[in-house]
């Protein structure tokens, strides 16, 4: 199994891909390869775990590490989607009466 900061890369098929997507995803996900799958001898496409994409072309930046960091400590991350909902609702209800 490759590490993280080494992944393999393999070059596939578009047929390959359609067929055995599942064991794509799932060598993708566990053993951190890369799949370039092409058409007719054309790269198309890059297929890479989230953790893998997340950590080398979309990297978190430090503030928004911060920011979830403290979230999770005052439990910010347990509101459900009324919640949110109706804290948003406040807070714009709030700004209105200020205008």
């Amino acid at each position: 199994m490759a590490t993280s900061e080494t992944p393999i890369h393999k070059v596939i098929s578009a047929l390959a891909a359609r067929t055995q997507f599942g064991q794509i995803m799932r060598r993708a996900k566990l053993e951190h390869t890369r799949f370039v799958v092409d058409r007719r001898g054309e790269p198309q496409v890059v297929i890479m775990g989230i953790k893998d994409f997340l950590r080398t072309v979309a990297p978190e930046k430090k503030v928004l590490a911060a920011i979830r960091s403290q979230a999770r400590r005052k439990g910010a991350v347990k509101l459900s989607s009324r919640q949110i909902d109706s804290e948003i609702r406040a807070y714009r209800k709030e700004k209105s009466i200020e205008r």
